[in-house]
């Protein structure tokens, strides 16, 4: 065990489920939240708002993606399937199980947005409440693509790109690329600190991370979309909490709190004044809709 530099009082560890070791971070007592990442980010996104969970009475867990972080990058080609949202989705209800908590909250930003609304459908025993951070549905992205969104979500588009072209473009400079890409979507001056960047740059640079990510993108636009098609009619058991940052590209393109409205039984939108990064961007609105929701 190994206490975090990032969460304070957490302890870092690593457990192996559906046939990956996920690595994640614990601390705390009380009803279980699950905290899910995107990208180009690791679980550290929320040393913000994780410890104040904590101290408001939840257990909670912040977990690395399959691929990302320090969590195990599985071997993944065409058809994509070892990185579909259904996968990934299973990790973490594997992971939480594993720890003791058999139904949970989860919240999840951007790619662990998707990977929670997945879970949501796949296992609503198990998912007591939703949070969605700075995302509409996939399929309803995807369907409905111009090209203002294709402009500024470019990577939805370019990481699709067979194996390997996206990958050696981006082994080529990976701070480069992460530092331009992060630096995109934060619209908060001061958000992410030179640390923070130095640790998720630790593990980008890494060529598996960034095949694996390839990888989650390609079954975003194929297998997932196979999944969503199929689940069409299905909506989200659970209440759902949708918040966006009015300054990002997902809150200016889409009526976020109406996208869901067409997958969920019960949702209720925020928008902050923030861009895409709202666990790094606007930690004390963040937190206090958490609780507020969580508490409800």
């Amino acid at each position: 065990m190994t206490a975090s530099r990032f969460l304070d009082g957490f302890i870092l560890r690593d457990e192996t489920v559906n046939g990956v070791r996920i690595h994640y971070a614990a601390a705390g007592d009380g009803p279980p939240v699950l905290l899910l990442h995107g990208h180009p980010q690791t679980h550290v996104v929320w040393r913000k708002i994780a410890p104040d969970l904590v101290k408001a009475g939840y257990s909670v867990v912040a977990a690395d993606l399959r691929g990302y972080g320090d969590s195990e990058k599985v071997e993944s080609h065409a058809p994509h399937l070892p990185y579909s949202k259904r996968e990934m989705a299973q990790d973490q209800i594997g992971l939480m199980r594993a720890l003791g908590h058999e139904r949970f909250a989860v919240i999840g930003h951007d790619r662990g947005g998707r990977v929670a609304h997945r879970m949501a459908l796949d296992h609503p025993n198990a998912v007591d409440r939703l949070v969605v951070l700075d995302i509409a549905p996939t399929l309803t992205m995807y369907e409905q693509t111009n090209q203002d969104f294709a402009t500024r979500y470019f990577w939805w588009f370019f990481l699709i790109q067979p194996e390997d072209l996206p990958e050696r473009m981006i082994g080529q400079d990976p701070e480069y690329f992460l530092r331009r890409h992060i630096g995109g979507q934060v619209k908060t001056p001061g958000a992410v600190s030179d640390d923070v960047m130095a640790e998720y740059l630790r593990t980008y640079r890494v060529p598996a991370t960034i095949h694996a990510i390839c990888e989650d993108y390609r079954a975003a636009a194929t297998i997932d979309l196979e999944h969503d098609r199929a689940d069409q009619d299905k909506r989200v058991d659970a209440p759902v909490l949708a918040i966006w940052g009015d300054k990002g590209v997902v809150g200016e393109l889409y009526d976020v709190a109406q996208t869901w409205r067409d997958k969920v039984h019960s949702v209720r939108g925020i928008a902050f004044p923030c861009g895409h990064a709202i666990p790094e961007e606007a930690p004390d609105e963040l937190l206090s809709a958490l609780v507020q929701f969580l508490a409800d």
